[in-house]
């Protein structure tokens, strides 16, 4: 559906031994690596999604400035100025909670709360944002030609993988409660 320039295969691997020697770490290492991957992940698809809907943000507000209706560019029309001010708003404070996990990792922090806010948040905003940038594009925006459609369907898997916007919630509320 999306992410075409991904590609994503499945690996099966089936009746593999691997000697003891060869392991990375004690037993019971593996999941607590695995997470610390995963949090660190999550800050890459909370940039990747900051990414696509920055992108459609650009895309629809160029059109806007272009495209007339009722003898005006449609930028000037209140309710495509309020879509493109919010989308500005929403892209900026998504922005913020990158660059603020991001910090945290650098200092070495615990970024599993940060991570998943920004996550969480980045790909509501991918979504809302390709959406929007569709709609603004009118009948133009589900066509390649104008590739906000692409966008739209690449933002999507940001709200899935590394952890459903549902399991980020989980992991949010989690650390709120300690």
């Amino acid at each position: 559906m999306g992410i075409r320039g991904s590609d994503t295969h499945s690996l099966i691997f089936n009746n593999v031994k691997v000697p003891k020697e060869n392991r990375i770490g004690a037993d019971g290492f593996g999941f607590n690596f695995a997470m610390a991957v995963l949090n660190g992940g999550r800050i890459g698809i909370a940039s990747q999604a900051l990414g696509i809907a920055s992108g459609a943000y650009e895309l629809a507000l160029k059109y806007a400035k272009t495209r007339k209706a009722f003898k005006t560019e449609i930028i000037n029309h209140q309710a495509i100025a309020f879509k493109l001010a919010d989308m500005a708003t929403q892209i900026t404070a998504a922005r913020m909670l990158c660059f603020k996990a991001a910090c945290e990792k650098d200092a070495g922090k615990d970024i599993s709360e940060s991570g998943a806010m920004a996550k969480l948040y980045s790909s509501q905003v991918a979504m809302d944002t390709t959406i929007e940038a569709v709609q603004i594009h009118g009948g133009y925006g589900y066509v390649k030609e104008y590739h906000v459609e692409r966008l739209m369907r690449d933002a999507k898997i940001t709200q899935i993988y590394e952890g459903t916007s549902e399991i980020q919630k989980i992991v949010i509320s989690r650390s709120i409660a300690k």
